[in-house]
């Protein structure tokens, strides 16, 4: 599962220019400006496979582009709402993203104690969600799944 929204709006992914594209046409359909910036960021957001920060991404644009920090942290909310990155977890004070545009829903599991994430698929809990949101009369946008505990290399340090 996932926290992205689901945006009806977004064509099936496939190569960079599309995704590209796909976040192109919801800034203007929304009404912001295309900026150099802003597909910089993104372009770099979308090349990306793993989990990040804002620290991070800056770390590696700030290496090629002259982007602000500021430009990066306007960007994100813009590519959470356009259906291309969704918010993971919050560790150290600091939110941690992910792509999603073109991924296939997963969940996560966090080891407390060497912060690594896993991914898994359980097919299964979209049909939970459902059966909830049925329920309860109400309609879902997105969700995040995770289960927190400690993966197997550490369960075998402590014993």
């Amino acid at each position: 599962m996932s926290s992205a929204k689901k945006n009806v709006d977004k064509p099936v992914a496939g190569d960079l220019g599309e995704e590209l594209e796909a976040f192109r046409k919801y800034l203007k359909n929304h009404g912001f400006r295309v900026t150099r910036e802003r597909e910089a960021i993104a372009e770099s957001i979308l090349r990306n496979h793993e989990h990040f920060d804002v620290d991070e991404l800056f770390m590696s644009l700030r290496s090629k582009k002259p982007i602000s920090k500021a430009s990066i942290y306007r960007a994100i909310p813009l590519m959470i709402q356009s259906g291309l990155l969704a918010e993971v977890y919050l560790e150290d004070g600091h939110m941690h993203y992910e792509k999603v545009y073109g991924r296939e829903l997963h969940s996560h599991l966090r080891c407390l104690n060497c912060r690594r994430v896993l991914e898994f698929s359980a097919p299964e809990l979209a049909q939970v969600e459902k059966r909830i949101c049925r329920q309860e009369g109400f309609k879902s946008v997105g969700n995040k799944f995770e289960i927190w505990g400690y993966c197997s290399n550490c369960q075998d340090e402590k014993k």
